[in-house]
């Protein structure tokens, strides 16, 4: 069997499109491989599915390996209709991808992988996959209802997503500031899926990649996942990758005391706490990541 740690030398994965209704493009990245269950990743706000590349490297060497833009980031269409970025729709658009992209041709079931907000919708696809989910990794997200969790309200939540002007005069002083939040773990990998998350104005200005509309209806949605209801209806095993730093007890402690309170899954609920500094476990624990996915 193909050794699961390694790590593709930096080739460009292909992209490809599916068509769902009413005919909204959603964009994927092929990264290959060979295995089953095949994968399906999906990345969290204001990314794309080149932030997932660390652990999508290591993955293809036991699976077959595809991450999705969602809806309104990325190379994916951002339709501005009403409900567009509701957790059912984007839910359509993983299966869409999952079945477009032949994943599920030679096999019966594929495995969700979600980070943050990405973790939600994941858990939504995988209720709608049913039987044809056969594992289900949270990636720093899913487990909670973010109203209780956070204390926040939308509104709250937004302001607190954008950049000190510093950041984004130029993309220099952006790509800088992202490197230095981890320089170890900087890479070819780490700049391609920082500068697939901007758009660099004529003035030499940042904005988001991610459109203004779809961030603030996907965070509106995001915070109205109920992590009871959604997990519950999700057939197979589960395994919830929780982020801990230093100072984080008292979180990890109520994060507990959730976890009890959720219905038990069908597939039962494993949660693995890994320490790192920051939300991107794929940059910071890519190999605890792929040992997750794999069931190792």
């Amino acid at each position: 069997m193909p050794d699961p740690s390694r790590t593709e030398p930096d080739v460009d994965p292909p992209g490809f499109v599916v068509v769902v209704e009413p005919g909204d493009r959603i964009h994927f990245l092929d990264w290959g491989g060979a295995g089953e269950p095949g994968v399906v990743l999906i990345h969290g706000l204001s990314a794309s599915g080149w932030i997932w590349a660390p652990v999508a490297r290591r993955l293809i060497g036991a699976r077959r390996t595809v991450g999705l833009d969602l809806r309104g980031h990325g190379l994916s269409d951002a339709p501005t209709d009403s409900g567009a970025y509701d957790l059912d729709v984007l839910a359509e658009d993983v299966v869409a991808v999952a079945e477009g992209s032949g994943l599920l041709d030679d096999q019966p079931a594929v495995a969700l992988v979600g980070h943050g907000f990405g973790a939600i919708v994941a858990a939504a696809a995988a209720a709608v996959l049913g039987e044809r989910c056969a594992r289900l990794v949270l990636v720093d997200g899913g487990l909670d209802h973010l109203p209780s969790a956070t204390g926040l309200d939308v509104d709250e939540f937004l302001r607190g997503l954008d950049e000190p002007p510093e950041v984004t005069r130029s993309m220099g002083a952006y790509l800088a500031d992202r490197r230095d939040w981890d320089p170890a773990s900087w890479d070819t990998d780490q700049e391609r899926a920082m500068r697939a998350a901007v758009v660099e104005t004529p003035a030499g200005r940042l904005v988001s990649a991610t459109r203004p509309h779809a961030l603030e209806a996907s965070v509106r949605t995001m915070f109205g996942y109920r992590p009871d209801e959604t997990l519950a209806a999700v057939r197979a095993p589960i395994v919830a990758i929780r982020r801990v730093t230093p100072g984080d007890e008292a979180a990890v402690a109520a994060g507990d005391a959730l976890a009890v309170r959720l219905p038990e899954p069908v597939g039962g609920l494993t949660i693995v706490d890994v320490a790192a500094p920051g939300h991107n476990l794929l940059r910071y624990r890519p190999d605890d990541v792929t040992a997750a996915i794999l069931g190792r």
